[in-house]
């Protein structure tokens, strides 16, 4: 029999949702790492002098085109079909949102700030749960959550910094990726991860492509050339790890996970940037590792009762 052609073979396989919150909670962890990754790259083509809307373009724009190449021979218009597109197009404004903000603030704040405040994320993000998604958060959870952020708090130390009007866009940034997270969990089982990269990329893209126009300054460098075109392939496979790990679990239980990024972010600041981590980083890190494990033990005595 021959194989059905293009238009007759479906991009969105859509897995249902399991019960494998170490798997999970293991994928959430790579994806942050490669976001450490990813936003050390943002900051270093800002301080090279590209302009931060140039940057979001690249970041979205690589993804969509090595997406269109990858998808659209293999599957034509099927690549684009999804189950609801208004939790698409929701999903990929929170995210846009986010890597705006974040991207801009990462001119003017270190990469370890811009990182550790995206750890207050897990609290609107568990408070969005409830009512967005029927969720329902033990207490045990809520402290673990609130002492993590402690951690970060420590690690940041709000009050010992001159305030930047840049943090402003960084709040902006922390209700971007809660909503960005609860649509994630929205979608999964309805349209497959693959289907989810190819609409936070496309729409972004179209968004900022007229914001190319305002000015263009092309990489002058082979590292910042090679840095410039990797924006949108890691993030791509970060977010797919991501998609994925919600399948495997509740929102409101993988959003602690986020917190190892801030450890991820601190490293590549030492080594990239030669701005070594403080005491503050020796203190909270293991506060903020500590909560995250212990909500993971929770989750998993509290699944061993129920069987």
């Amino acid at each position: 029999m021959a194989s059905p052609g293009p238009g007759n073979r479906r991009a969105a396989v859509v897995k249902p949702r399991e019960d494998r919150l170490v798997l999970g909670i293991g994928l959430v962890v790579a994806a942050v790492l490669l976001f450490a990754i990813l936003d050390s790259s943002a900051k270093w083509l800002a301080l090279a002098g590209i302009p931060p809307h140039e940057v979001i373009f690249v970041r979205y724009g690589t993804q969509f085109v090595f997406m269109l190449i990858w998808l659209v021979p293999r599957y034509g218009g099927e690549a684009f079909r999804t189950a609801n597109l208004k939790l698409e197009v929701f999903r990929a404004l929170g995210l846009m949102g986010t890597t705006a903000m974040n991207f801009i603030a990462l001119a003017y704040l270190p990469l370890t700030i811009t990182s550790a405040m995206l750890f207050a994320t897990p609290i609107v993000t568990s408070i969005l749960s409830i009512p967005m998604l029927g969720e329902k958060i033990g207490w045990r959870r809520w402290v673990a959550i609130v002492i993590g952020f402690g951690g970060v708090l420590i690690i940041i130390q709000p009050g010992g910094a001159e305030f930047h009007p840049a943090m402003l866009l960084l709040l902006v940034m922390i209700v971007c990726y809660a909503f960005y997270n609860i649509f994630n969990r929205k979608l999964a089982g309805v349209d497959s991860p693959i289907i989810q990269q190819l609409y936070s990329a496309m729409i972004p893209t179209a968004i900022f492509l007229p914001f190319i126009f305002l000015g263009w300054q092309w990489p002058t460098n082979v590292l910042d050339w090679a840095v410039f075109l990797s924006l949108g392939l890691g993030g791509l496979a970060g977010h797919i790890m991501l998609s994925v790990a919600y399948r495997y679990a509740e929102a409101s239980v993988l959003s602690p996970f986020v917190y190892p990024q801030v450890i991820f972010a601190s490293v590549l600041s030492w080594l990239v940037f030669a701005q070594p981590p403080g005491l503050s980083i020796f203190i909270g890190a293991p506060i903020v590792l500590g909560a995250g494990f212990y909500i993971w033990w929770r989750e998993r005595q509290v699944a061993a009762t129920r069987r």
